[in-house]
């Protein structure tokens, strides 16, 4: 029943994907409700954790992508002004060689009382697994949930190339998925979930994980990355 469930889910989203232009909406996602988070040109709807309203100056928009410039030391995490709640979220990224970001999500956004982004918020990792060396440890690969659950099926594709991610959190369900492959499923309301934390380097970081709503991040690790073809949609 399983199998035939994520093959299923692998080939909706397929299915839904095909013949897409970059940062714009299929007739299938209009119809659907999915909204575009970026539109190309500007970082409307977005700023950097920690600096009000601005978008640090490391973050850059280049041909319909957002890119991330580790020599201009102003960065910080990019995130979403608005806050989700149940959503269906997909997202393309590329990595640079030996580079490490992430996608942190149901981020509380209150820089006065939480030092990062990652203080609230789980990550969707973004990595080179062969060039980091995050790659060597289990739970930090990409496609994992960083540091709580590793993935079942590695599906990203080589360093330099475009990989698309997707996360659904829904009424306690957890799912990532990583080139249209389900990598990881969870539950967000149960005790499991509050022992993966607890087994985890967020178990002094009382807040972790704990309301799964928020607001989204782009990860500033200080190396070069970039992301396009931003959408979300409300379940």
């Amino acid at each position: 029943m399983n199998k035939i469930v994520l093959t299923c889910a692998a080939v909706c989203f397929a299915f839904v994907s095909f013949g897409q232009g970059v940062n714009e909406l299929t007739k299938a996602e209009k119809k659907n409700g999915t909204q575009l988070l970026f539109d190309g040109k500007t970082f409307t709807g977005w700023h950097s954790y920690g600096k009000g309203d601005k978008v640090g100056s490391s973050w850059t928009i280049e041909d319909g992508v957002i890119g991330f410039d580790a020599a201009k030391k102003d960065g910080g995490d990019l995130v979403t002004n608005e806050s989700y709640d149940n959503y269906e979220f997909t997202i393309d990224w590329k990595i640079s060689p030996n580079g490490n970001s992430g996608i942190i999500f149901n981020v509380t956004d209150d820089p006065k009382k939480y030092y990062a982004t990652y203080v609230t918020g789980p990550e969707f990792q973004v990595l080179d697994n062969d060039g980091h060396a995050d790659g060597k440890i289990t739970k930090h690969r990409a496609g994992d949930l960083y540091d709580l659950i590793k993935s079942y099926k590695e599906t990203v594709k080589p360093v330099g190339e475009w990989n698309t991610g997707r996360i659904v959190n829904n009424k306690g369900l957890l799912q990532l998925y990583l080139n249209g492959t389900l990598v990881v499923e969870t539950r967000t309301d149960d005790q499991n979930w509050k022992d993966l934390i607890a087994g985890s380097k967020f178990k002094g970081m009382p807040d972790f994980g704990k309301v799964m709503q928020g607001h989204i991040a782009l990860q500033d690790h200080g190396n070069p990355v970039w992301f396009r073809n931003i959408k979300i949609r409300k379940l």
